[in-house]
């Protein structure tokens, strides 16, 4: 499951059907669409365009739902794993996190979880991406959607 070679530089994952086949499928035909909407004007076109951005606002919900319920999980899943390795005055502390801290203290390994959150919760770093730039033992997350 661990995979040594996970590190901030190559976590992100890309689902080459959705990223570089779907989206232009869908991207390029919708300016084509608001395009002649635009220059040809005519109620089949305006349908046309309308149907596309629709499309295309699809494709990006059925993305980012997914992912908002991925947040959510890893926060239970983390929370479950701070309960276990925190001291008592640090458990108290758990609510404080914001849903992006969670995010990125899932990479943080265990050894090193209790001292970056300390460093979180102490107003060090807010956002997703500074944390995980912070960690410095990663641990691989290689089952998220």
């Amino acid at each position: 499951m661990n995979n040594p070679s996970q590190n901030f530089d190559n976590h992100a994952k890309f689902v080459p059907a959705f990223h570089f086949i779907a989206f232009p499928l869908l991207f390029f035909p919708t300016l084509f669409f608001l395009y002649r909407a635009v220059t040809a004007f005519s109620l089949d076109n305006l349908m046309m365009a309308s149907f596309a951005v629709a499309a295309l606002i699809v494709m990006f919900l059925a993305r980012l739902f997914p992912l908002g319920v991925q947040d959510r999980v890893i926060k239970l899943e983390e929370t479950l794993r701070m309960q276990e390795l925190f001291p008592d005055d640090l458990k108290a502390r758990i609510g404080e996190l914001s849903p992006a801290q969670f995010v990125g203290l899932r990479f943080a390994s265990d050894g090193e979880l209790v001292d970056l959150t300390r460093k979180v919760l102490d107003g060090g770093f807010d956002d997703r991406k500074s944390v995980k730039q912070a960690v410095k033992n990663w641990r691989a997350d290689n089952v998220r959607i």
